[in-house]
């Protein structure tokens, strides 16, 4: 069989099952123009999940009439300039939306610059190009895709429900409206608005040079489609290294969702999905988080155009990054930094659920919590294991000094050191020259102890409210916290391996480990080339005790290939150090004094990570006084 061209017509189509895979595909390229045509306000409207309708409207700067014929020919733009794919500053590039739209539906364009006298319709139907007609119209662009896939029917045999097809709208315009906070949003489904975004302003506030405005605009829309919640709980991110600038927002380690979806990822306003991106937000919550649980991010890299290749993906929906290694590095350096700088905040939604859980279902039916005789079981003679100051006992952990007596609120400066080898706290300092006036409350984040339920649960006043820690989770981040310090101090403790062991690698694998051969030492990982494709491991981190070596190293050399650092091994120690500290902290069910309790509130103020233990569960959970106060009616 003879080689052949394929027909124009045929060819659209082909480029069409890439480009526009589904009706939320044929939404993102419409947006991408707009939004590359200036437009201020987007419109956009489906009908029946976008199968039989799409329209989206914008006030962009629109085309001329002599425009319409080749904007619907492929490989047709206006945003290549000086055609160099190595410098694109636009959302659309390729030329190819229009053309693919237009072979597979019935397409209709009706656009006016600002300029005009009037307005230019052109139409195409199933690839056949129409006549441009004048129009009634405002300044913009206007472009109807009716009975979407009509031209190839088997594709409408792979598009999910309606339904579905309406959620995958949603996210695509909820994504662009992240990054593009000075543009307006509608979309209305099937009649329906299922999504506005106002336009933010840009100048939200006059203060200091160091306030960002545009970091003020981008919460201001992430608020819109995240939630308050979201802004709530987020710290800002602000990073560069080399040219490239990462600003955005992460959620506190307890403001967590079940999934990845909530994880996004913006790059020159461009949104993306990156298993780079991906795996370094894991590594950077790696210390806060169990592995089925996912941070709320919204991260925004500016990269210098030479620096990415954004022509890798038919939709372009990933990116290339010239310097992997130096992009993972920022958006893990950054996330950390931010979540240290957080000290010992934890989200407020743990406190919304504890107030939930406390109001009572149905409260004129609600029984009194005391006994036949009228008094509290709080009191003397009832069983209750509430410590207050009136039922103080001595502390049970070993080698510690019980409290000399009782006061209504912190004394001095509780500074004292938490003690991993202690297996417990010890007592605050008192400051002498204080006297015996009383701390005010207002120098307390966490406030002043005054007492202990159940034997682990430590009940704090602040100036507005009262703080409920979980000792044994507080005090597992405390000594965490104190091994990770130890760790990065110095070198790692080394232990020798009887028989070297060898291991098996490609020669790149090898070449590559061999070469990063002094920062795995310092790890505490020694190991050397031993032929063309193998290396030998003569010393290992002490702290992983009897590791396999095999899986160790061939994990390290997957993850430098990838990544080009070493950081599964880091991982690995800190994973270790977590479940040391759980095994050394003061354990649920030990009795402390009030001096200890104050000197575990004042650790807690001064560490940071502290509102969150190990595993991405709250530490503590504040209740708000005005809060308790609703509660029992009183507001």
């Amino acid at each position: 069989m003879s080689i052949r061209r394929l027909p124009e017509t045929l060819v659209n189509r082909i480029a069409a099952g890439e480009v526009v895979e589904r009706p939320a595909s044929a939404v993102k390229e419409l947006m991408e123009n707009a939004i590359d045509a200036g437009a201020r306000r987007i419109d956009i409207a489906t009908t029946s999940g976008g199968r039989t309708l799409i329209s989206v409207a914008d006030d962009g700067k629109g085309m001329a009439a002599d425009d319409l014929p080749v904007a619907v020919e492929r490989h047709a733009t206006s945003k290549l300039p000086g055609d160099d794919l190595l410098n694109i500053q636009w959302l659309g590039f390729r030329g190819e939306a229009l053309p693919s739209i237009g072979a597979v539906a019935r397409l209709n364009i009706v656009t006016r610059e600002k300029a005009a006298d009037s307005a230019s319709q052109l139409e195409v139907d199933a690839g056949k190009v129409g006549q441009v007609k004048p129009a009634a119209a405002g300044p913009g662009t206007r472009i109807e895709v009716r009975d979407l896939f009509y031209a190839v029917p088997a594709r409408l045999k792979f598009l999910k429900t309606d339904r579905a097809e309406d959620l995958a709208v949603q996210e695509i315009v909820k994504r662009l409206a992240m990054a593009h906070a000075g543009i307006a949003f509608t979309l209305q489904q099937d009649g329906r608005t299922s999504f506005r975004a106002d336009a933010v302003p840009d100048n939200l506030l006059d203060g200091p040079e160091d306030v960002q405005r545009p970091d003020l605009q981008r919460l201001g829309r992430l608020e819109q489609i995240l939630g308050r919640d979201f802004a709530d709980n987020a710290v800002a991110i602000r990073a560069e290294r080399e040219g490239i600038a990462l600003t955005g927002y992460a959620g506190l380690p307890t403001y967590n969702r079940g999934n990845a979806q909530h994880q996004y990822l913006f790059v020159n306003g461009r949104p993306v999905r990156d298993k780079l991106f991906v795996g370094a937000v894991k590594g950077a919550y790696a210390d806060f988080l169990s592995h089925d649980r996912h941070p709320v991010v919204a991260l925004f890299l500016q990269v210098p155009a030479e620096q990415v290749d954004v022509n890798v993906h038919p939709a372009k929906a990933e990116v290339r990054f010239r310097d992997p290694g130096l992009v993972r590095g920022l958006i893990v350096g950054a996330l950390r930094h931010a979540l240290a700088e957080a000290g010992h905040r934890a989200s407020t939604t743990v406190a919304q659920a504890a107030l939930g859980a406390l109001r009572p279902q149905s409260a004129p039916t609600m029984p009194l919590p005391f006994g036949t005789s009228g008094q509290s079981t709080f009191g003397g003679g009832g069983a209750s294991r509430w410590r207050g100051y009136d039922n103080l006992r001595p502390s049970s952990v070993p080698g510690l000094a019980d409290a000399a007596a009782l006061y209504n609120a912190p004394q001095g400066d509780f500074s004292g050191e938490v003690s991993a080898e202690a297996d417990g706290l010890a007592p605050a300092a008192r400051n002498e020259d204080a006297g015996s006036a009383p701390v005010p409350l207002q120098s307390y984040p966490l406030g002043a102890a005054r007492g202990q339920l159940h034997e682990t649960y430590i009940v704090a006043q602040t100036a507005d409210g009262i703080v409920i820690v979980d000792q044994h989770a507080a005090h597992e981040r405390l000594v965490y916290e104190r091994m990770k310090v130890n760790l990065e101090a110095g070198k790692v403790p080394r232990q020798a391996l009887l028989l070297p062991e060898v291991v098996e690698l490609t020669e790149a694998e090898a070449g590559r480990l061999a070469a990063r051969a002094t920062e795995l030492a310092e790890l505490g990982l020694v190991l050397e080339a031993f032929g063309a494709g193998a290396v030998v491991v003569r010393e290992v981190p002490a702290l992983l005790g009897d590791v396999a070596v095999q899986n160790l190293v061939r994990d390290l050399a997957d993850a430098i290939a990838e990544y080009g650092n070493v950081l599964p091994l880091k991982e690995k120690l800190e994973e270790v150090c977590g479940t040391m500290a759980c095994h050394g902290s003061v354990r649920a069910g030990r009795r402390l004094t009030l001096d200890e309790m104050n000197a575990l509130l004042r650790q807690m103020e001064a560490t940071p990570h502290s509102g969150q233990c190990n595993h991405g569960r709250p530490t503590y959970v504040e209740l708000k006084l005005a809060d308790i106060e609703k509660l029992f009616g009183r507001r």
